[in-house]
């Protein structure tokens, strides 16, 4: 019976495991427009704060599309987009827009982008002008009204 229990046990853990990777193939895409756009937002005002950075990590912590990933892969990637913006805004903008663009005409993951970037823009207590055009220009690019979510 032990023997019967330890393949049982087995086959539970890869089937889990093969879960994760379907959802974390299903749902890199998202990730990535998810810190590009973050990383939009916290760039948009020439200054990322802590409090950004601390607000999108507990996002995608508590996202049950998002917390298969590791959370140093999502650094590394919201590290990445920054840079991009510290290198060159335009270069880095083109990026992230490329990114964000691929939930285009998948409205519900879009909607959700931009409620996360709202989120991010107040999560020092001042979304400014910078970062609510940014989070416009998003909203446009993926088909959507920035006056649904008060922008």
């Amino acid at each position: 019976m032990s023997a019967f229990n330890s393949v049982k046990d087995w086959l539970n853990q890869q089937k889990t495991s093969v879960s994760e990777g379907i959802s974390r193939f299903k749902n890199k895409e998202f990730m990535e427009a998810v810190v590009a756009g973050c990383a939009f937002v916290a760039c948009a005002n020439g200054e990322v704060k802590a409090e950004e950075k601390r607000k999108m990590a507990g996002y995608i912590e508590r996202s049950e599309e998002l917390r298969v990933f590791d959370m140093k892969d999502v650094i590394k990637a919201f590290s990445h987009y920054a840079d991009g913006f510290e290198f060159d805004f335009v270069i880095g903008k083109g990026e992230a827009m490329k990114a964000i663009g691929k939930l285009k005409g998948k409205d519900e993951a879009s909607r959700l982008l931009i409620r996360v970037c709202c989120a991010i823009g107040m999560s020092d207590g001042d979304f400014d002008d910078d970062e609510k055009q940014a989070v416009r220009e998003m909203a446009t690019e993926l088909g959507l009204n920035p006056s649904d979510f008060g922008l």
